[in-house]
């Protein structure tokens, strides 16, 4: 006779998820909305460092990715994994100090990207020993989840926990890679990486993070809350297989689809377009599997705001899916590329994919867990058609947005000649489409508050279940009949892991470890220099200041770019920059060869275009920088730099560290000496930070201008 055990599961702390999920959810995207009305309204930045554009943007990414979008893992799978395996997980302690070292987390993230302090990467903006801090809290998540695994009562792993799986092993990889640095301070750090090597790792990450972060987590959850919405079980058995080993393998490739026409070489762009449009395949596959499970379930699709939620949701996964690996073609790249389709392909994803998802599991499990009926049928289905409609306001008007940009960068006139030469003409022209996008974001935003109301209402009405009680055999033992062949690794989970390991590794190993020596693949060019200890401290201000999420540094070969901005980028020229400053959107222009040229301007232009965009550049949409004509320039902080990237490679004499700051105040002088004979009337100017940055942006280009007029 089979032996029963009677347990509970752990109802609390899928409640704490799920509150933190709906708080950073509220947060997160209101911070977003703030961002976009700046878009239209620059006074909105109120000339305050802390609410400037350039410093809450990565607060609004960080809150949405890892806050709302992160907490909504936890909450499902804290809540799937123990049914799916009938067994409480592994530790409460455990589980409770995940949960607050994560909100830990989020609150100093919160803190730290408006102050400033930030390493810059694309979703991996957090300095250093917050990193470390991710870490951990990781380990203990992974402690938890595989201890519950390994003491379960199903032999059998369902297909969620492949993917949960398959999440935990692929983001500690890809966070540790790409975290790998020296600190000069408590706040500050350098890469391991530099140049091209940084944006190869960067992007590595940057579109894995999207991939095992934003993706094979909640897919595990769409199979899991969609049959459960449904009723019905999922449609391929097969195609799930298929489904996950085929997208774990290719995804990890995809990442140099983010710089092509870049500095990065031809074949590691050729690998990353060619594996990107191979991800059609698995990703339409989960994408249909999900669908095709509601067969038989239609008609209660037009009733149950839940299901029309996850409809919504998948159908967001294969648009998004598939119009990534059609950017990740050269020729449509061309286009797509630095212009706002790249944010309005980001955001069918958030919004759509992860957005209604996370709601539509929410309004699922919410009633489930207190013992009740959701407050109201009525106002779920206006959270729907707001989010939806929201969706769609926000989407259309930056692909329009993108179009416009396009088609007046690359306008030339009879003659040859640029037809907007001026890139804040661009600019004026989409701000229309801006005010479109604040309004969908404003629609989609007050369905999250109706949403947020409706459950609150909901969980005050009802009584939490803290403590399920359940009931399952020991062990639940395989068929002793003939089985499919994957049964095999379905019932061994450590197996799993290290398979999962062993295929993500394959992709990364092969298009990272070339880059790391530089020699053929990264040629060095004489005139490149490393950053005087004034244009070092520059470099850090505009990294401070976030001036890479509006700017570029990176002239690729294209007709258009190279008539406005000058000779394209050679990989040689970034040897030295941690990070790398290539960046991914302009809304404002390329700034690769600032310094040199038709693009140069003098000295008191930089100074007044950072006081009052608008006194040099009418109709700019920049935010002012006025504190960085006040605050005095932080010279303690040069010797420890010197001496970090001394370590890593930079060619700084030994001992340089000791009288760098005799360079960096002699060029001061000269900086400031210049900004006086140009008419700028200002007591001190050569010890204000603003001398730093001019002294970076002058020198923009300089280097690969310098090999130029050798070679004649």
């Amino acid at each position: 006779m089979t032996q029963v055990e009677q347990f509970h599961y752990d109802n609390a702390i899928v409640k704490k998820f799920a509150y933190a999920t709906l708080l950073w959810g509220v947060v997160g995207m209101l911070v977003g909305l703030i961002l976009a009305f700046q878009l239209i309204f620059p006074v909105l930045n109120f000339d305050t460092p802390w609410l400037t554009f350039s410093r809450i943007r990565p607060l609004h990414t960080n809150a949405v990715i890892f806050a709302f979008v992160g907490n909504g893992i936890f909450m499902g799978v804290y809540y799937s994994l123990q049914r799916l395996l009938k067994a409480r997980m592994l530790s409460d302690f455990l589980s409770n100090l995940h949960f607050w070292s994560w909100q830990a987390i989020i609150v100093s993230a919160a803190l730290t990207l408006p102050l400033g302090f930030t390493s810059s990467g694309e979703y991996a903006e957090l300095i250093w020993p917050i990193d470390i801090a991710i870490t951990v809290v990781w380990v203990i998540f992974g402690v938890n989840m595989f201890g519950t695994i390994l003491k379960r009562r199903e032999k059998h792993l369902y297909v969620a926990i492949w993917f949960y799986i398959a999440t935990w092993v692929t983001v500690a990889l890809l966070h540790i890679v790409r975290n790998l640095a020296v600190p000069t301070s408590l706040t500050h750090a350098y890469g391991a990486f530099a140049g091209v090597q940084d944006a190869l790792v960067q992007w590595w990450y940057g579109h894995n993070a999207v991939a095992f972060f934003l993706t094979t987590p909640y897919l595990g959850l769409m199979y899991y809350f969609l049959p459960k919405a449904a009723n019905r079980p999922v449609f391929s058995y097969r195609l799930s297989i298929v489904h996950f080993w085929a997208l774990i393998f290719i995804y990890i490739w995809a990442g140099p689809h983010h710089l092509l026409y870049t500095s990065l070489p031809g074949w590691a762009q050729s690998l990353g377009m060619v594996f990107s449009l191979m991800l059609i395949a698995p990703s339409w596959g989960g994408m249909l599997n999900g669908l095709l499970t509601l067969r038989g379930a239609w008609d209660r699709v037009r009733t149950d705001p839940i299901l029309k939620f996850m409809v919504v949701a998948v159908t967001a996964y294969g648009m998004s899916t598939f119009e990534g690996p059609m950017m990740s073609i050269k020729s449509f790249n061309a286009v797509t590329h630095y212009t706002d389709w790249t944010i309005g392909h980001v955001h069918i994803g958030t919004l759509g994919w992860n957005g209604m998802l996370t709601f539509g599991i929410l309004y699922w499990l919410i009633p489930r867990i207190f013992q009740t009926k959701l407050h109201s049928i009525k106002m779920a289905n206006t959270h729907f058609w707001l989010g939806t409609l929201g969706i769609i306001f926000y989407a259309i008007p930056l692909y329009w947005a993108a179009i416009v940009q396009n088609i007046m960068w690359r306008a030339f006139t009879p003659d040859g000649f640029l037809v907007y030469p001026n890139f804040l003409e661009t600019v004026t022209q989409i701000v229309p489409m801006y005010a479109i996008r604040a309004f969908g974001g404003t629609l989609y935003f007050t369905g999250v508050l109706l949403g947020v109301f409706n459950l609150w209402s909901t969980i005050a009405k009802g009584n939490l279940l803290a403590n399920e009680a359940a009931e399952a055999p020991v062990l639940v033992h395989a068929s002793t009949g003939k089985e499919h062949w994957h049964r095999w690794i379905e019932k061994r989970p450590i197996q799993m892991l290290l398979v999962s390991l062993v295929l993500v590794l394959i992709g990364g190993l092969v298009e990272i470890l070339p880059m790391l020596w530089v020699g053929e693949n990264v040629p060095k060019i004489s005139t490149v220099q490393p950053y005087t200890p004034l244009e070092l401290q520059g470099r850090d201000i505009y990294v401070r200041e976030g001036c890479l999420g509006c700017h570029s540094q990176m002239v690729r070969p294209l007709r258009f770019e190279t008539e406005r901005y000058g000779e394209y980028s050679k990989s040689g020229e970034f040897i030295y920059d941690r990070p790398f400053l290539w960046g991914s959107k302009r809304t404002g222009p390329d700034l690769a060869r600032e310094g040199v040229g038709k693009l140069k301007k003098p000295d008191s232009w930089h100074y007044n275009h950072m006081y009052d965009p608008t006194s040099v550049s009418p109709g700019s949409i920049m935010p002012a920088y006025p504190w960085l004509l006040k605050n005095d320039l932080d010279i303690s902080t040069t010797p420890s730099k010197i001496k970090v990237l001394r370590q890593l490679g930079t060619p700084y004499q030994e001992g340089y560290e000791q009288i760098a700051n005799d360079d960096l105040k002699a060029q001061a002088q000269q900086v400031a000496k210049s900004l006086k004979s140009e008419g700028v009337e200002q007591e001190n100017l050569e010890t204000k930070e603003i001398v730093a940055l001019i002294a970076y942006l002058q020198q923009l280009g300089v280097d690969i201008t310098a090999q130029a007029e050798a070679k004649k």
